[in-house]
């Protein structure tokens, strides 16, 4: 498959980079380009299409890099732009396409426009770009109104002037150091259409839109109305308002403009799958998460009701499903899976840690949610280490914490460190061979020598293995790319979907056993893949998914 082929996003797999915790080249603890260059091999072997990197634009990190100084230059402690298109150059002579991330609500408040609004105080043409308004109350010592961080505590920030004097207030939906930008300004909207050409000229293939769905707000920033206008049905003061789509439609003309045209992919937790669709019309972006599948319960019924879902509405404009388990914000499947079937609608690691676990049904679990993913049609995003079994780890000390949700919250909140912790590579190695340093940024725990990649290298049926054979598999055969989907009677709590091939080629059926116990398969059935063994009598026991051949 060729890295210049169009529509390659249709039904791609695309591997997820967290680079701080990906693989470190320099030995200071931290993931950086040299790391990733060093293991693009291991991608490649894989079988991924494309890698997603989060951002690796200079920051102070007060939200992992999400809180961006520099759109167009690269983080110090990860390379620079040098490396930065050498590694675009390696991995398409490995036909791995690149998608970046672009943060586009807000910035760091060490971004040269913040500290010149800060500067140039109220009133000032710089502060315009942000969305500064005075308080309420008899000396403003309020906020503007009751909006709230999406990381606890209140939105807004109070500014204090070089002589003390308390002054207007910012918004931040996020962390006190990420200010919003205002979308309403032009200057606003021409600077991220310039970071979008940088990129895409350096061979960027696409962005993965950060918040997508929160980056307009209501004019006059009123108060949310429990009941009124809190939900996202077009109503919210700043989540899915229709303003979003004109951004959206200037930034596909931009895309559209390179040969082949550039891809993009939305993270917009937009509940409702008809509002989702709204993003991918013809003109709009192409692809979005489907997070409804992400955190549905491990129960036949639900995950079908989200998959059918999914791909009814996303069909309506001509788009693909995005499907996707784990990734940096969540706690990762494994984990989610080892608690009770409905545990899956919790997606962070504080909505389930209280819950009793069960790591080795939750492995099998993930095992067998992977095939069911990978056998949808539509595209697949893997998030790093999720090929090598890796459980969220739930105990990092509180002194090592660098989420700001354990601030935001008041030390209530682990928040997303879990998923984040640096990848293993070799079992035996000081930090399990993530850089030549031994001590990386966040604690990696014991259990992580028996995930490590040159252990899982060594066992055939390993996670690993199954998902090479998997992508393996999904890229030899047009039935589980773009082929239709048809459901098929199956035992009750399973799931058994059968994918044709647009040319009538043969196909395949995942049969997926969500019930508490075994369940026979046809006598003719031919095993292609299977999550885990099948029992003496060739049933595919309880948590285990099959791929079959038709």
């Amino acid at each position: 498959m060729s890295v210049h082929e169009q529509d390659w996003w249709r039904n791609a797999v695309v591997y997820q980079v967290y680079i701080r915790s990906f693989a470190d080249g320099n030995g200071d603890g931290t993931g950086d380009l040299a790391g990733l260059r060093s293991r693009l091999d291991h991608l490649a072997r894989l079988g991924v299409d494309a890698i997603w990197i989060n951002p690796w634009y200079p920051s102070p990190l007060a939200d992992g890099g999400y809180d961006v100084a520099d759109y167009r230059a690269i983080n110090p402690m990860f390379g620079d732009t040098a490396q930065a298109e050498a590694l675009i150059a390696e991995a398409h002579a490995r036909d791995i396409r690149v998608l970046l991330d672009i943060v586009p609500n807000h910035h760091s408040d060490e971004h040269v426009w913040f500290r010149q609004a800060l500067a140039a105080g109220p009133g000032s043409p710089e502060r315009e770009r942000y969305l500064f308004r005075d308080g309420r109350g008899a000396s403003g010592e309020l906020p503007p109104n009751n909006w709230e961080s999406m990381f606890g505590g209140p939105a807004w920030e109070r500014v204090v002037s070089p002589d003390g004097t308390p002054e207007q207030w910012y918004l931040h939906l996020f962390d006190i150091r990420q200010p919003d930008v205002n979308w309403e300004h032009p200057e606003v909207r021409a600077d991220v259409e310039e970071t979008l050409r940088f990129w895409f000229d350096r061979g960027v293939d696409g962005f993965r839109v950060d918040v997508a769905n929160s980056m307009v707000k209501e004019p006059g920033l009123p108060d949310i109305v429990n009941g009124v206008n809190d939900a996202q049905d077009g109503g919210h003061p700043y989540l899915d308002r229709d303003g979003v789509h004109e951004i959206f439609r200037s930034w596909r003309r931009i895309g559209d403009t390179y040969d082949p045209p550039r891809v993009f992919v939305a993270e917009a937790w937009v509940p409702d799958p008809q509002r989702l669709a709204r993003y991918l019309r013809p003109d709009e972006l192409q692809t979005a998460f489907s997070f409804n599948f992400l955190t549905a319960a491990w129960l036949a019924d639900d995950l079908r009701a989200n998959i059918d879902d999914a791909i009814a509405e996303n069909t309506r404009v001509g788009a693909p499903a995005t499907w996707v388990l784990s990734n940096h914000d969540v706690c990762r499947h494994p984990s989610r899976l080892a608690r009770k079937p409905e545990a899956g609608r919790g997606w962070n690691l504080d909505d389930v840690i209280a819950l009793p676990a069960d790591p080795e049904l939750g492995l099998r679990r993930a095992r067998a949610a992977t095939l069911l993913m990978l056998a949808l049609p539509g595209t697949a995003y893997l998030y790093q280490g999720e090929e090598l079994g890796l459980p969220e780890v739930e105990d990092i000390p509180t002194d090592r914490l660098d989420d700001p949700t354990w601030e935001l919250s008041g030390h209530t909140l682990r928040g997303r460190d879990g998923c984040r912790v640096p990848l293993p590579w070799a079992a035996g190695e000081p930090g399990f061979g993530f850089g030549p340093s031994g001590t990386p940024w966040l604690p990696q725990p014991d259990v992580f020598a028996r995930h490590a990649a040159d252990a899982q290298e060594a066992d055939p049926d390993s996670v690993l293995h199954l998902y090479r054979d998997a992508l393996a598999i999904r890229r030899a055969h047009p039935a589980l790319g773009g082929g239709a989907l048809t459901w098929q009677e199956s035992p009750e709590g399973t799931l058994a979907l059968a994918r044709t091939s647009d040319s009538g080629d043969g196909g395949f059926t995942c049969l997926v056993n969500v019930s508490s116990a075994p369940v026979s398969l046809p006598e003719d059935a031919e095993v292609m893949l299977s999550s885990g063994p099948l029992t003496a009598r060739g049933e595919v026991p309880a948590d285990t998914a099959v791929w079959l051949r038709h």
